[in-house]
């Protein structure tokens, strides 16, 4: 097993989750210069977009990041199930005093099809790049290797983490059931075993030859020194890093992080069209009565989901935003990136010392 910390030039075994909407170059570089992998996730960013994205970072940052991509199914268009969905929410969006929209759009691509955020991530070189919702081509792996940048891929299971070693990923994030955000499941149409966290990470790291970097309800430094014990390189952590000023998450998630909703997550497909754990609130209440067949593919049902969050937020009602948050949500503390960094170093070296990795 190689020194995946080394390669990419890191001092401690902390991730910073890159979370689209949430994580920001701030963030990231705050995380960077604290001796972790800051992370930004251009995901929901164009190309140049994602451009101007790292080289904020670059500009702020002295070490290394990562940028993460999405790699999910592109959508495939229902005009009927679309317009079914549409009425679906129209009552909602009267209540604000708002109409739905008239159509869905497909708001973002995947990496699997776009090649001009291929090229940047080519041209600007960042030391990593993570893969979600599963793995690009072998062509555009092997691209990404000849730039000479470290790869990640996400999995939710054994067979995805086979898959990834067989692709010529550097390591694998073990994502168990209690992470926040989007499961990173490489098909949602397939029975999901949601495997935990612990469990997941024990496993991968006993069949795979390739480092495991553990994720998912991961608040503390216990919780990290708790995961190298299982093996892992190192852990990731997303939720713990909502509540940071450098945060984007807008004052009623932050609001909802530190009350009772924290205490209940539920996973769900209404927001998005693909299954995440979010904060209980509005939209997740909405959601336990759909079909999820019912509901359009992703990303065509988050247009849909956004356009409903910014019609309740004008009216100062935020329980309609994706909350995205891990089984964890209580623990978490508001204070800048690079503060909790230090903090998570010294609950982790206060921690057991880890024990042998297989």
């Amino acid at each position: 097993m190689d020194d995946l910390l080394g390669r990419i030039g890191i001092a401690l075994p902390i991730v910073q989750a890159p979370m689209a909407g949430v994580s920001t170059p701030a963030m990231a570089a705050a995380v960077s210069n604290a001796g972790a992998l800051g992370s930004i996730g251009v995901g929901a960013s164009t190309a140049d977009g994602a451009r101007a994205m790292i080289r904020e970072v670059r500009g702020a940052a002295d070490g290394p990041f990562n940028v993460n991509v999405f790699c999910h199914r592109p959508a495939v268009a229902d005009a009927g199930r679309e317009a079914r969905w549409i009425d679906r929410l129209a009552s909602a969006f009267r209540e604000y005093g708002a109409g739905p929209p008239r159509q869905l759009r497909e708001i973002y691509r995947s990496f699997l099809e776009d090649d001009a955020m291929l090229a940047v991530l080519v041209e600007e070189r960042p030391k990593v790049v993570s893969f979600h919702f599963g793995l690009p081509s072998r062509e555009r792996i092997e691209a990404l290797r000849a730039a000479g940048i470290v790869l990640l891929a996400t999995a939710t299971s054994v067979e995805e983490g086979v898959a990834a070693v067989s692709a010529g990923v550097d390591a694998v994030v073990a994502q168990g059931d209690e992470a926040g955000g989007h499961r990173g499941v490489f098909d949602p149409d397939r029975p999901d075993d949601r495997l935990g966290t612990l469990a997941l990470t024990r496993l991968l790291v006993r069949t795979l030859e390739i480092p495991v970097i553990a994720a998912g309800g991961i608040m503390d430094g216990a919780g990290i020194a708790a995961c190298l014990t299982l093996g892992a390189v190192a852990a990731q952590l997303g939720t713990a890093f909502i509540a940071c000023p450098e945060s984007s998450a807008d004052e009623g998630y932050r609001a909802a992080l530190f009350s009772p909703a924290a205490r209940q997550t539920v996973m769900t497909s209404a927001i998005s069209g693909r299954p995440a754990r979010c904060l209980a609130n509005r939209f997740t209440a909405l959601g336990e009565s759909i079909d999820p067949r019912s509901i359009p593919d992703y990303p065509i049902a988050y247009d849909a989901g956004k356009a409903l969050h910014a019609a309740a937020k004008a009216s100062n009602e935020f329980g309609y935003g994706a909350q995205w948050a891990g089984q964890g949500a209580p623990l978490a503390r508001s204070q800048p990136a690079a503060e909790l960094v230090a903090v998570l170093r010294s609950e982790m070296e206060q921690a057991p010392r880890r024990a042998g990795s297989k």
